[in-house]
Protein backbone atom coordinates (compact mmCIF):
# COMPACT_ATOMS: atom_id res chain seq x y z
CA UNK A 1 0.00 0.00 0.00
CA UNK A 2 1.40 3.53 -0.70
CA UNK A 3 1.71 6.02 2.08
CA UNK A 4 -0.49 9.12 1.73
CA UNK A 5 0.68 12.55 1.59
CA UNK A 6 -1.06 15.59 3.44
CA UNK A 7 -1.81 18.65 1.91
CA UNK A 8 -2.06 21.51 4.56
CA UNK A 9 -3.33 24.31 3.10
CA UNK A 10 -0.78 27.41 4.51
CA UNK A 11 1.75 24.82 4.67
CA UNK A 12 5.38 26.12 3.07
CA UNK A 13 6.58 24.27 0.01
CA UNK A 14 9.79 24.27 -1.16
CA UNK A 15 11.54 24.40 -4.37
CA UNK A 16 15.12 22.93 -4.38
CA UNK A 17 16.46 23.51 -0.85
CA UNK A 18 14.74 27.01 -0.77
CA UNK A 19 11.01 28.03 0.61
CA UNK A 20 9.37 29.33 -2.62
CA UNK A 21 6.19 29.85 -1.18
CA UNK A 22 3.38 28.74 0.68
CA UNK A 23 0.53 26.06 -0.32
CA UNK A 24 -2.92 28.51 -0.74
CA UNK A 25 -5.28 26.13 -2.12
CA UNK A 26 -5.68 22.92 -4.20
CA UNK A 27 -7.51 22.34 -7.37
CA UNK A 28 -8.75 18.93 -8.11
CA UNK A 29 -11.05 16.95 -10.61
CA UNK A 30 -14.24 16.83 -9.23
CA UNK A 31 -15.37 13.77 -11.00
CA UNK A 32 -12.03 11.49 -10.99
CA UNK A 33 -11.67 13.00 -6.83
CA UNK A 34 -7.71 13.68 -8.57
CA UNK A 35 -5.39 16.12 -7.30
CA UNK A 36 -4.56 17.91 -9.95
CA UNK A 37 -2.67 21.45 -8.97
CA UNK A 38 -1.35 22.93 -6.37
CA UNK A 39 -1.61 26.97 -6.06
CA UNK A 40 1.27 28.33 -4.32
CA UNK A 41 1.91 32.28 -3.48
CA UNK A 42 5.44 33.82 -3.05
CA UNK A 43 6.34 35.08 0.10
CA UNK A 44 7.52 38.09 -1.48
CA UNK A 45 4.51 38.85 -3.64
CA UNK A 46 0.39 36.84 -2.89
CA UNK A 47 -0.58 38.40 -6.23
CA UNK A 48 1.81 36.45 -8.01
CA UNK A 49 0.60 32.88 -7.49
CA UNK A 50 1.56 30.10 -9.63
CA UNK A 51 -0.55 26.82 -10.49
CA UNK A 52 1.83 23.82 -10.32
CA UNK A 53 0.93 20.43 -12.03
CA UNK A 54 1.10 17.44 -9.99
CA UNK A 55 3.86 15.49 -11.71
CA UNK A 56 6.21 18.92 -10.16
CA UNK A 57 5.49 17.23 -6.39
CA UNK A 58 8.28 15.28 -4.61
CA UNK A 59 6.11 12.42 -3.57
CA UNK A 60 9.08 11.00 -1.65
CA UNK A 61 9.93 14.28 0.06
CA UNK A 62 9.41 15.52 3.59
CA UNK A 63 6.72 18.12 3.41
CA UNK A 64 5.52 19.81 0.53
CA UNK A 65 8.54 19.66 -2.09
CA UNK A 66 8.91 20.49 -5.66
CA UNK A 67 11.30 18.93 -8.49
CA UNK A 68 12.21 22.58 -9.38
CA UNK A 69 14.10 25.40 -8.76
CA UNK A 70 12.77 29.14 -7.72
CA UNK A 71 13.42 29.95 -11.96
CA UNK A 72 11.22 27.43 -12.96
CA UNK A 73 8.58 27.77 -10.52
CA UNK A 74 8.64 31.49 -11.68
CA UNK A 75 8.12 30.47 -15.19
CA UNK A 76 4.57 28.38 -14.37
CA UNK A 77 1.11 29.47 -15.16
CA UNK A 78 0.00 32.44 -13.44
CA UNK A 79 -2.85 31.24 -10.84
CA UNK A 80 -4.57 34.55 -11.44
CA UNK A 81 -4.91 37.38 -13.79
CA UNK A 82 -5.60 40.98 -13.50
CA UNK A 83 -7.31 43.03 -16.53
CA UNK A 84 -8.48 46.76 -16.80
CA UNK A 85 -11.94 47.63 -16.46
CA UNK A 86 -13.49 50.00 -19.50
CA UNK A 87 -13.59 53.26 -18.53
CA UNK A 88 -17.07 54.88 -17.66
CA UNK A 89 -18.93 56.38 -20.66
CA UNK A 90 -17.93 59.92 -21.32
CA UNK A 91 -15.41 59.64 -18.57
CA UNK A 92 -12.55 60.51 -20.78
CA UNK A 93 -14.45 62.37 -23.30
CA UNK A 94 -14.97 58.66 -25.30
CA UNK A 95 -17.23 55.86 -24.58
CA UNK A 96 -17.25 53.05 -22.31
CA UNK A 97 -15.85 50.23 -24.99
CA UNK A 98 -13.48 52.73 -26.68
CA UNK A 99 -11.11 53.20 -23.34
CA UNK A 100 -9.23 51.42 -20.84
CA UNK A 101 -8.22 52.27 -17.12
CA UNK A 102 -4.47 51.82 -17.84
CA UNK A 103 -1.91 51.34 -14.55
CA UNK A 104 -1.34 55.41 -13.67
CA UNK A 105 1.76 56.02 -11.77
CA UNK A 106 2.31 60.18 -10.44
CA UNK A 107 4.75 61.65 -12.40
CA UNK A 108 5.17 64.34 -9.19
CA UNK A 109 6.79 61.88 -6.58
CA UNK A 110 5.39 62.68 -3.13
CA UNK A 111 3.01 65.42 -4.78
CA UNK A 112 0.96 63.37 -6.55
CA UNK A 113 -0.34 63.83 -10.02
CA UNK A 114 1.04 66.34 -12.01
CA UNK A 115 -1.99 68.32 -12.75
CA UNK A 116 -2.35 72.23 -13.04
CA UNK A 117 -1.20 72.53 -9.11
CA UNK A 118 1.59 70.48 -10.02
CA UNK A 119 2.88 71.86 -13.44
CA UNK A 120 1.76 68.24 -15.00
CA UNK A 121 0.05 66.34 -17.14
CA UNK A 122 -3.39 65.34 -15.70
CA UNK A 123 -5.19 66.25 -12.42
CA UNK A 124 -5.33 63.44 -10.44
CA UNK A 125 -9.57 63.64 -9.71
CA UNK A 126 -9.72 63.67 -13.93
CA UNK A 127 -7.73 60.22 -13.51
CA UNK A 128 -8.68 58.65 -10.88
CA UNK A 129 -7.56 55.38 -9.29
CA UNK A 130 -6.59 52.65 -11.57
CA UNK A 131 -9.78 50.22 -12.14
CA UNK A 132 -8.71 46.68 -12.33
CA UNK A 133 -10.29 42.96 -11.71
CA UNK A 134 -8.58 40.22 -10.61
CA UNK A 135 -9.68 36.55 -11.04
CA UNK A 136 -8.29 33.62 -9.82
CA UNK A 137 -7.26 30.80 -12.41
CA UNK A 138 -8.59 27.25 -12.13
CA UNK A 139 -8.03 24.51 -15.65
CA UNK A 140 -11.21 23.83 -17.21
CA UNK A 141 -13.55 21.13 -15.64
CA UNK A 142 -11.79 21.62 -12.06
CA UNK A 143 -12.35 23.42 -9.00
CA UNK A 144 -10.27 24.86 -6.10
CA UNK A 145 -10.27 23.94 -2.47
CA UNK A 146 -9.18 26.53 0.08
CA UNK A 147 -8.69 26.36 3.81
CA UNK A 148 -11.34 27.26 5.56
CA UNK A 149 -14.44 26.29 2.99
CA UNK A 150 -17.35 24.97 5.08
CA UNK A 151 -17.84 21.54 5.97
CA UNK A 152 -21.68 20.52 5.77
CA UNK A 153 -22.85 17.31 7.52
CA UNK A 154 -26.31 16.24 6.91
CA UNK A 155 -27.73 18.13 9.00
CA UNK A 156 -25.65 21.15 9.22
CA UNK A 157 -22.28 23.16 8.51
CA UNK A 158 -19.56 21.16 11.36
CA UNK A 159 -16.50 22.81 10.39
CA UNK A 160 -13.92 24.51 8.06
CA UNK A 161 -11.49 22.37 5.82
CA UNK A 162 -8.14 22.29 6.36
CA UNK A 163 -6.17 20.61 3.86
CA UNK A 164 -6.46 17.38 1.70
CA UNK A 165 -4.81 13.65 2.12
CA UNK A 166 -3.56 12.26 -1.63
CA UNK A 167 -2.37 8.85 -2.31
CA UNK A 168 0.91 9.64 -4.54
CA UNK A 169 0.63 6.48 -6.23
CA UNK A 170 -1.98 8.08 -8.47
CA UNK A 171 -3.17 11.46 -7.10
CA UNK A 172 -6.09 10.51 -5.42
CA UNK A 173 -7.65 12.32 -3.04
CA UNK A 174 -8.11 9.47 0.18
CA UNK A 175 -9.51 12.13 3.13
CA UNK A 176 -10.66 15.92 3.69
CA UNK A 177 -8.83 17.25 6.53
CA UNK A 178 -11.63 19.15 8.87
CA UNK A 179 -9.81 22.01 10.73
CA UNK A 180 -9.25 22.06 14.70
CA UNK A 181 -11.31 24.20 16.52
CA UNK A 182 -14.85 22.70 15.23
CA UNK A 183 -17.90 21.65 17.44
CA UNK A 184 -16.56 19.49 19.09
CA UNK A 185 -13.36 21.29 20.38
CA UNK A 186 -9.50 20.78 19.28
CA UNK A 187 -9.31 17.80 17.28
CA UNK A 188 -8.28 17.26 13.85
CA UNK A 189 -10.39 14.86 11.55
CA UNK A 190 -10.33 13.09 8.27
CA UNK A 191 -13.01 12.62 6.38
CA UNK A 192 -13.19 9.94 4.20
CA UNK A 193 -13.57 10.98 0.52
CA UNK A 194 -15.95 8.36 -0.14
CA UNK A 195 -18.48 9.86 2.70
CA UNK A 196 -18.18 13.45 0.28
CA UNK A 197 -21.35 13.91 -1.91
CA UNK A 198 -19.94 17.38 -3.60
CA UNK A 199 -17.65 20.06 -3.33
CA UNK A 200 -19.21 22.93 -5.14
CA UNK A 201 -19.75 25.35 -2.39
CA UNK A 202 -17.93 23.75 0.33
CA UNK A 203 -17.84 20.16 0.91
CA UNK A 204 -21.14 18.18 1.44
CA UNK A 205 -20.79 15.24 3.37
CA UNK A 206 -23.15 11.89 3.59
CA UNK A 207 -22.78 11.99 6.99
CA UNK A 208 -24.85 13.65 10.58
CA UNK A 209 -22.88 15.95 12.87
CA UNK A 210 -23.55 12.65 15.37
CA UNK A 211 -21.59 10.06 12.98
CA UNK A 212 -18.44 12.59 12.50
CA UNK A 213 -18.24 13.20 16.25
CA UNK A 214 -17.53 9.32 16.51
CA UNK A 215 -14.83 9.45 14.30
CA UNK A 216 -11.21 9.37 15.78
CA UNK A 217 -9.25 12.09 16.10
CA UNK A 218 -5.92 12.17 13.56
CA UNK A 219 -2.18 12.95 13.85
CA UNK A 220 -1.33 13.88 10.62
CA UNK A 221 2.03 12.09 10.79
CA UNK A 222 -0.35 8.82 10.76
CA UNK A 223 -0.27 9.99 6.66
CA UNK A 224 2.97 10.52 5.70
Amino acid sequence: MHATTPFVIGSDVYCADEVCGRLSRVVIDPVARELTHLVVEPSHDADDARLVPVDLIDEGADGIRLRCDMTVFEGLEPAQTTEFLPAAADELGYAADQSLWLPYFPLGGAGGAMGPAGGGLFPSAALGEPRTVTSERVPPGEIQVRRGQPVHATDGEIGKVQGLVVDPADHQVTHVLLSEGHLWGKKQVALPIRDVTDVHQGVHLDLSKDEIRDLPPVDLAEFA
